[in-house]
Parts: structure tokens; C-alpha cells; sequence
């Protein structure tokens, strides 16, 4: 298979880091990116979410509302532990 060189402008810092985590990985940079530009070739997308929306790493304020529950007698002494009572 025939390889091209390209060339791109990145933070130096960014480069740094990302070769450090790719070098955990067994990695080079050039294998790395080759990786990531098959993946969007077989998916036809970029292969992780790109949003303009602005969310924590963890997602948007109030995206679990409804799914999470508190019994009401959660700050009751559980029944394990009525003989240290």
C-alpha cells in the first residue's frame, strides 16, 4: 500500500499528549490517525459525538431528571444494623 505524507497545524501541547496516551496503547501517531480516519470511512460519520451543544464531560445538567429515585425512608436506620442501635 502506497503512503502520502500529510501535513497538519495542532497545538503542540495537544500532540504531546495524545502521543503519550497513544504510546500506552502501543501506538504511533501515524497509526492512531490512520485508525480514526478508517473508522469514519466504514461509519460514513465522524466516529464519536461532535455537538455544538455546550455539556459537562459527563452530559448536560438535568439529562438523568426522572430517572433517579430516593425512597422516602432513605435516611432511616436500615434494618441490618437495628442491634447497634
Amino acid at each position: 500500500m502506497a503512503t502520502t505524507d500529510v501535513i497538519i497545524n495542532i497545538d503542540s501541547e495537544l500532540k504531546d499528549r495524545a502521543q503519550h496516551v497513544f504510546e500506552m496503547l502501543g501506538l504511533d501517531m501515524s497509526t492512531a490517525i490512520a485508525m480514526l480516519l478508517r473508522k469514519a470511512i466504514y461509519q460514513q460519520e465522524m466516529p464519536f459525538e461532535a455537538s455544538a451543544r455546550k455539556t459537562s464531560r459527563h452530559g448536560a445538567f438535568g439529562c438523568l431528571k426522572g430517572k433517579i429515585s430516593v425512597p422516602d425512608d432513605f435516611n432511616e436506620p436500615h434494618a441490618d444494623f437495628k442491634e447497634y442501635m
